[in-house]
């Protein structure tokens, strides 16, 4: 009988739509994994690539809050003219066309936000400030637009743009500086500015105009930044000459340059401000600006200078019409966008072992899946097989059924995924990730199905019998499993994470896996021992299934095991770095709140505010000579603190404790030049002088030089230099700089010096006192406005804020949850898989007379070995990621500490995880035990 043509087709599209309305339950599964993954695919690189446009947007607005990031400098020629001239409005203006020699969208992201102008020092020649002990003053002439919004004039008013013609030009000083000098508004001081060489013989000078005394108010964006000397004036000893050098600076109007000129005054240094905006895609755009940058000096050089100036050799330049000297770029964001890099790299090898994990889970949940799926569709398959179909018409089979929806989920994942991904930022979506993350699925279902509908090899003569080949493979793939996470494991401390180590973590799971799977048969059998004697059944037949099923559940065991294992490990990561911005956050403000000014000064008497501790910590620099041997060690940074106030502002340091143990002196006492200093040391500094003590030559003001002697009478240990009371002073310090403390009773005998800084620290002793707004005031108070400010509280906020911080927490805890789902997914696949063996077993014990409910305790029992297994194998994997990544799990740059942060376990978590997988399991148990109470005898029988 001949078939009709199209009858095999027909029965073939049949035959596909029953087995897909049959398997519908699993094929969701599978739907549900690939939309998952692909709309992860979509979705993350986005989501990560704003967490990292806001982390470097971050670093970049702090940094361009107290100095900008890029800037253009240049002097510009007066004497090219005669008489002596510069157009200071049209050459401050022309700035802003020279970002248009930037290249490419550069120019579009960089602008011009204005130009200053700074001369060198000049000497003041009247009026002479009162006091014997000042040799001379330097004042500095600057004009400094951006200043103003940070100043409030007491008296007067501020310098003037535009002077009338044959006036003085105006400048504006501080009330300290004002006070300083002797003068006030309308006073008229007399400079000498340097010779310009080959121009001028004699030194020219010029008379400024004091038009108005300003104050200074305090600035949260770190305006006042190595710009102090605005508002306070500076002292420092004469080179050749008893006595203290004057040192103050300032604020002159936009035309000042053209009235100095006038007098023969030489061109000062005008500097352009560039600001980089990284609004949107901040790190494309950085990465943008890089390149233009490097070669950015160069092209303004080849557009804006011809040949070299014919007295100096320099080449000449051209700016708005203005001869100038060469323009000489700084660029601060190509080294900032380095360090970034390197942190953001690290963020990302941190990421890879959660990704990795998710994705390990997801593949072992596809594979529980095509299995069970396997499993039902057995019975069909036999038939199918006996009926005279060949292997590849059932894969094919098979595929036809699974791939579209494969195909389906995918595309609605990726939609799904695009549509919630947020837009403009620096990630992109990874369409090559999912179209593989799909195909891997897809391909399981026909490797699998081949692997289960193939023919049997014929027996052939083989020698050994088909139990130890068996075994030989097994043996095979477990010292393959070993050897491979060994290679991997030695990769990953040595070179630290990347894409592909990055899934050491789950070779590690495996062969834990491996581990148990070898382990534990063995302590059933023990237990089986015991179980033997007893005189129930019930013991004995739960640990002989939970041992004859361990292979069986191998799979499970994994999933459950690196499931765990990662959500461990991201809770401990989660917990070193909160613990370590708590650390951090304490080393940059050393206590509830530091201020740091530059200079060693003295904070405003009368200023102390009622149930705020503070404490005054003065930096200096000095050249020591060892008394033994006389070698010089230079420099040395010299502290001196009050050991009473520092145990005051922190009790419970230890630094403190040992600080006025050893150094503290009765009240009162007030050392003299030739009582010797007692000193803790740095170990550095105590190793070159391993006997005697150090000497130092000082010169105070107005008097003979003093020479000071330092007695050691403690070394500082490696914690005390970590301690939180020195985080805000060594800030300030070069690494490696050798460190010296001594008591506050030397610092009349110490100069002040305009290259070292002090540190106010403050603690509130109620959390009225303790608040950020008092802190500050009580700061600002004692140090003054231009006093840079740092609360602890707000500091741990920030860097609790920091993108990258927060990108991290954010992509371990959605990988730990989507992991949870999909191993609790796998899990109640592989159960559903083996439960046909473990209700057969219960139901011939029932029909032998087993009770209801000892058969729910076998079902209990037949499951307990996993939990165990499972949380003890999962917890090993948690606590042994961080000893496997412990010279690449550098976490210091989430922290801003001192050292990188102790690893924390949180036990909490872990208990909570071991506890959740437990009760999913005995939850499971229950289910099985309630669901074979109602069967009625019948069903007992057949699966019996």
């Amino acid at each position: 009988m001949t078939r009709p043509v199209g009858t095999g087709t027909a029965v073939t599209r049949r035959l596909i739509r029953k087995e897909t309305r049959g398997d519908l339950p699993l094929l969701a599964c599978l739907a549900m994994v690939v939309l998952v993954l692909t709309a992860l695919c979509a979705w993350a690189p986005a989501f990560a690539g704003g967490q990292e446009d806001r982390a470097l947007r971050q670093r970049v607005d702090a940094t361009q809050a107290q100095a900008p990031l890029v800037s253009l400098s240049t002097t510009p020629e007066v004497f090219d003219t005669v008489p002596p001239a510069v157009n200071m409005a049209d050459l401050l203006d022309a700035g802003r066309t020279l970002t248009e020699r930037l290249s490419g969208p550069a120019a579009r992201h960089v602008t011009i936000t204005g130009g200053s102008y700074d001369y060198n020092q000049a000497s003041l020649l009247s009026p002479r400030p009162p006091g014997p002990a000042n040799t001379s003053t330097e004042l500095t002439v600057s004009h400094l637009p951006s200043a103003r919004a940070h100043l409030r004039y007491v008296s007067g008013h501020a310098p003037a743009d535009h002077t009338p013609l044959g006036t003085a030009p105006q400048i504006g000083l501080s009330q300290a500086t004002a006070q300083a000098l002797g003068v006030r508004a309308g006073s008229r001081l007399t400079l000498e500015f340097a010779k310009t060489l080959g121009v001028q013989n004699a030194p020219p000078r010029a008379v400024l105009l004091v038009s108005g005394v300003y104050r200074a108010t305090a600035a949260a964006d770190g305006f006042w930044t190595a710009r102090e000397t605005l508002d306070q004036p500076s002292r420092y000893p004469a080179e050749h000459s008893a006595g203290t050098v004057l040192a103050v600076r300032g604020l002159v109007g936009r035309d000042a340059a053209d009235l100095l000129a006038g007098a023969g005054v030489g061109g000062p240094r005008v500097t352009w401000q560039l600001r980089a905006d990284l609004s949107g895609a901040a790190l494309d755009r950085a990465r943008a600006l890089t390149g233009p940058l490097s070669h950015y000096s160069a092209d303004l050089s080849a557009a804006q200078c011809q040949g070299a100036d014919p007295l100096t050799g320099d080449l000449s330049c051209h700016v708005g019409g203005q001869a100038t000297g060469p323009l000489l770029l700084t660029d601060s964001l190509s080294p900032l966008l380095t360090a970034f890099t390197a942190q953001d790299r690290q963020a990302r090898d941190l990421a890879t072992f959660a990704v990795d994990a998710l994705a390990a889970v997801a593949l072992a949940t596809v594979t529980v899946a095509v299995r069970l799926l396997l499993r039902r569709r057995q019975a069909h398959l036999r038939l199918q097989r006996a009926r005279g179909a060949s292997t590849t018409r059932l894969v094919l089979l098979r595929c036809a059924v699974a791939w579209p929806v494969v195909v389906i989920a995918a595309l609605l994942g990726w939609s799904a995924g695009g549509a919630l991904a947020p837009t403009g930022t620096s990630g992109a979506p990874q369409p090559v990730t999912a179209a593989l993350a799909a195909s891997v699925v897809a391909l399981t279902v026909p490797l699998m199905t081949w692997l289960a509908v193939r023919e049997p090899r014929r027996p052939g003569r083989l020698r050994h019998s088909r139990r130890n080949i068996a075994l030989g493979r097994r043996v095979v793939l477990e010292l393959t499993v070993l050897v491979t996470t060994a290679a991997g494991v030695v990769a990953l401390r040595s070179q630290g994470p990347d894409g592909i180590l990055g899934a050491v973590p789950v070779l590690v799971a495996l062969t834990v896996v491996l581990v148990l799977l070898r382990c534990y048969p063995l302590v059933l059998r023990l237990v089986l021992r015991r179980t033997r004697r007893g005189r129930g059944a019930v013991g004995f037949v739960g640990a002989a299934r939970a041992a004859h099923d361990a292979p069986a559940t191998g799979l499970a065991l994994f999933v459950l095991v690196l499931t765990l294992g990662t959500a461990v490990f991201g809770g401990l990561v989660h917990r070193t770095i909160d613990d370590g911005l708590a650390t951090g956050a304490a080393w940059s403000t050393g206590a509830d709140a530091s201020a740091t000014v530059a200079g060693t000064v003295n904070s405003a008497p009368g200023t102390g505010t009622t149930g705020t501790r503070t404490a005054l910590q003065h930096l200096y620099t000095l050249d020591l000579a060892g008394q033994a041997d006389g070698a010089v060690i230079s420099p040395v940074a010299v502290i001196t603190v009050d050991p009473r106030q520092l145990a005051a502002v922190a009790p419970k340091s230890p630094l403190a404790g040992a600080l006025l143990s050893r150094l503290a002196a009765p009240a009162g006492t007030r050392a003299g030049a030739n009582t010797p200093l007692p000193s803790f040391l740095s170990p550095g500094l105590r190793a070159s002088e391993r006997t005697g003590g150090f000497t130092a030559t000082v010169v105070p003001d107005g008097q003979r030089p003093v020479d000071l002697v330092f007695k050691p009478v403690g070394t500082l240990t490696a914690a005390d230099l970590r301690d939180p009371l020195l985080g805000p002073v060594t800030a300030q310090l070069t690494a490696g700089t050798p460190l010296l403390i001594t008591t506050a009773g030397a610092e009349h005998l110490l100069p002040p010096q305009p290259s070292g800084s002090t540190v106010l620290l403050l603690r509130g002793d109620s959390p009225a006192t303790a608040a950020p707004a008092a802190l500050r005031s009580a700061a600002a108070k004692a140090l003054g406005s231009p006093a840079r400010i740092r609360v602890r509280s707000e500091t741990v906020s920030a860097l609790r804020a920091d993108g990258l911080t927060r990108g991290l927490a954010t992509i371990y805890t959605t990988s730990s949850i989507l992991a949870a789902l999909s191993g609790l997914l796998a899990l109640v696949l592989e159960l559903t898989l083996t439960s046909h063996e473990r209700s057969r077993t219960t139901s011939f014990l029932r029909t032998l007379g087993l009770g209801a409910g000892e058969a729910g305790a076998l079902h209990f029992l037949q499951l307990l070995p996993l939990a165990v297994a499972s949380a003890v194998g999962g917890t090993l994997l948690g606590l042994l990621e961080p000893t496997l990544t412990a010279r690449t799990l550098d976490l210091r740059q989430f922290t801003d500490g001192p050292a990188q942060p102790a690893l924390h376990t949180d036990y909490s978590l872990t208990v909570a995880l071991v506890a959740g997988v437990t009760a999913l399991i005995l939850a499971a148990a229950v289910t099985e035990s309630v669901l074979a109470r109602r069967r009625g005898l019948g069903a007992v029988l057949r699966l019996a």
